[in-house]
């Protein structure tokens, strides 16, 4: 055997059988077919041992304990391959029943994170012991990955914690640590450390001879009932559509967790692990569990390693950084600095201002000390943290320091040269702008190579990514600083070129003026609103026009076609763009700050917003002509479209920020696994034929060149 050790010893009661899980040149332990084969051989050696064993053992020679299946094998499944999927999933849970039911203790040993079919793995044993460290992670997250626990996970957690106990760990696919483990009955017991772990089975096993899971005995019942109690039934019959609601029908995975939960419920043991195959092998050769699992795994296993970050640079650990402007975003990057432990000067044009910035994070902390989450102790750190002034000076050793006031490139010239001579050595100035280009603010910078983009969403506090900006002479070491200091806020950075909306905000706004293009072509605006909702955005897209202020897309409007002038070029402005400047500047509606937009808001809290009765009259045509798919693709393809372009232009480097980029930094549906794997998912050919059918109807936001398709082509990622 490859992956497995297997070895017999005498201990003080009889041979144990350990099985040693090591798979070769890899780092982590995962279910490849070379284990699938060694577990059956590991299996077939305990049946032919077992009147000489008194007890088995699971552990591993790594240090984790088992990281789960291998995705890139599942990346490459087909929908001819569910027999072959199925059947390689009941070979492995043959062997974990052979195991099981040999009428031996089992003991799983856990010296580590235990994830997925990790997870599965050590549900085997009848008793589970597992080092006390905070930093080990339990649980399914399948569901997360288009996935479900189908090597008996599904199964054994519901009859261990009962229908409703189990839930947030399937359906939901929540992790835990070994003491939450240990409360709810899924470890039995914890050690300090892994040295610890063999004398504790071994005292079990010699305690236990004829060990069993719960549900193997007669008496049996599963915690809470079954689909026929009562109080269950009650739960279970809003369930799915409470789920629908959820997912908009979208996710596969969930409904599927749910069904495998409660037929299984209903049948014997036997039974439901074959349902529960069966549910898988169709989620693993499926489209979407691929595209979520290329995007949620293996790309953002990229970005984490620093895939996008330049290489040989040492890393950067920030101490002291600097805001320039306490407004919504720089009091929002202020509280995830400072929560981090990071060194905070909050600067504005006033005391006043600058302890208003403050402020924000007084009320954030405040809202999680009432809520238990924090300590007045960790809350009067993290203020303490937060230094708010009016004066330059106080910048000063700063290692970085982030302008983040209003979109006007002369404000951002002119704070950037305030700023700038109070970086400490070495130190690097940035902008939070979302965007002007980065090539123009760069020159009102003494060191245009240490100045970069760093573009914070909104609201920070709640949102994940972060894009970095490389300007034309913005250096490597840069670069890999500002990645560093991404991460150490616990944020999630992509590495963008420069061009003017960057990627993100240039992506995000094919999406809200296709929205607006269809208003205008007398579409009714709830039909568009929920065609964007339909197709997996977390809002429509004049929704989210108003959140961010009409006004706002209108300034970035007349910045552009200011900026071209000045270049002798001239904007074309298109019609979602036209009729956003309409609603401003002749019919006063500048957005949700400003009164209302698309939508009116209530004067009283916890109204209802609703869409502003004129947009009817202005707008909608009794004869418009459309269809709730075609306006779903319009949505999608539009994005994926300009994602392409921003690919081959090289503003995107790479398919994991695009994909990541897209679906943390501008919603686009997570079902697809981001704008590029939307594409791949599809095929390129298929997708190209559809934008041409699009182009035809709507425009040249559709439209591919030969060199964006040739993009799409070589970038296609390979398993």
């Amino acid at each position: 055997m490859k992956t497995i050790k297997y070895e017999l010893t005498d201990e003080s009661f009889g041979k144990v059988a350990t099985l040693t899980f090591d798979e070769p040149d890899s780092p982590v332990n995962t279910m490849c077919l070379q284990w699938q084969d060694d577990l059956s051989e590991a299996a077939a050696r305990v049946l032919k041992d077992k009147d000489a064993i008194q007890g088995v053992i699971l552990a591993s020679a790594k240090s984790t304990f088992f990281a789960g299946a291998d995705l890139r094998a599942v990346m490459r499944l087909t929908p001819a391959d569910a027999p072959r999927a199925y059947a390689e999933v009941e070979r492995v849970k043959k062997n974990f029943r052979t195991l099981e039911t040999l009428g031996k203790p089992v003991v799983s040993c856990l010296n580590g994170t235990a994830l997925g079919g990790g997870w599965e793995v050590a549900l085997v044993g009848h008793h589970r012991i597992a080092v006390d460290d905070n930093k080990t992670l339990f649980g399914l997250p399948e569901v997360t990955l288009g996935l479900l626990p189908g090597a008996s996970g599904v199964t054994k957690m519901t009859r261990h914690l009962g229908l409703m106990g189990a839930q947030p760990y399937l359906v939901e696919g929540k992790t835990f640590g070994p003491r939450e483990a240990l409360a709810l009955g899924l470890v039995h017991e914890l050690v300090a450390n892994a040295g610890e772990l063999r004398a504790k089975a071994l005292a079990w096993m010699a305690a236990h001879p004829t060990a069993q899971h719960p549900w193997e005995a007669k008496d049996y019942k599963i915690p809470g009932g079954t689909p026929a109690n009562p109080k269950i039934a009650a739960a279970l019959s809003v369930a799915p559509a409470m789920l629908k609601k959820q997912t908009r029908g979208l996710y596969p995975a969930p409904e599927a967790i749910l069904a495998c939960m409660v037929e299984g419920a209903l049948v014997d043991l036997e039974t439901a692990l074959r349902i529960e195959s069966r549910h898988l092998a169709r989620l693993m050769t499926g489209s979407n569990a691929k595209a979520m699992i290329n995007t949620f795994f293996f790309n953002m296993n990229a970005i984490r390693s620093g895939q996008s970050r330049p290489r040989d640079i040492a890393r950067f650990k920030p101490a002291r950084v600097g805001l320039l402007g306490a407004g919504m975003m720089g009091a929002g990057i202020a509280y995830a600095q400072a929560s981090k432990g990071i060194t905070t000067v909050l600067k504005d044009v006033s005391q006043e201002r600058a302890d208003a910035g403050k402020a924000y994070s007084a009320r954030l902390t405040q809202a999680r000390v009432d809520k238990g989450r924090m300590s007045a102790d960790e809350q009067a750190a993290l203020l303490s943290r937060i230094s708010a002034t009016s004066q330059a000076a106080d910048l000063a050793s700063c290692e970085l320091i982030i302008e983040a006031v209003f979109e006007r490139r002369d404000l951002k010239a002119l704070v950037t040269q305030e700023a700038e001579p109070w970086l400490a050595p070495g130190g690097f100035f940035a902008s939070n702008t979302s965007t002007l280009p980065i090539a123009g603010l760069a020159t009102a910078s003494a060191r245009p190579e240490k100045f970069i983009g760093i573009h914070f969403f909104s609201p920070v506090d709640k949102m994940k990514l972060v894009e970095i900006i490389r300007g034309p002479q913005t250096d490597d070491e840069t670069v890999a600083r500002a990645f560093d200091y991404v991460q150490a806020l616990g944020k999630i950075p992509i590495v963008v070129n420069d061009s003017r909306g960057f990627y993100t905000s240039r992506t995000f706004a094919t999406f809200v003026m296709e929205g607006a293009a269809m208003l205008g072509e007398g579409i009714p605006a709830a039909v568009i609103e929920n065609a964007g909702l339909q197709a997996g955005m977390p809002v429509g897209p004049l929704a989210v026009l108003d959140e961010t202020a009409l006004s706002l897309s209108v300034h970035v409007l007349e910045q552009t076609r200011s900026d071209l002038a000045a270049e002798g070029k001239r904007y074309t402005a298109t019609p979602g763009e036209l009729l956003v400047e309409r609603m401003v500047k002749e019919l006063n509606r500048p957005g949700r700050a400003g009164g209302g937009g698309f939508y009116d808001y209530p004067a009283e809290k916890g109204g209802k917003k609703t869409l502003w009765p004129e947009l009817k009259t202005l707008f909608e045509k009794p004869d418009a002509a459309w269809n709730i798919d075609e306006l779903k693709d319009r949505l999608l393809y539009r994005q994926a479209v300009e994602t392409a372009r921003a690919l081959s232009e090289g503003v995107l480097t790479s398919v994991h920020d695009a994909n990541i980029g897209s679906i943390f930094g501008i919603g686009f549906p997570a079902w697809t696994g981001g704008a590029m794997q939307f594409i791949y998912g599809m095929g390129t050919d298929r997708f190209v034929r559809r934008c041409d059918e699009l182009a035809a109807r709507f425009g040249p936001g559709f439209a591919l060149t030969d060199a964006v398709t040739a993009g799409i082509a070589r970038h296609q990622p390979v398993y």
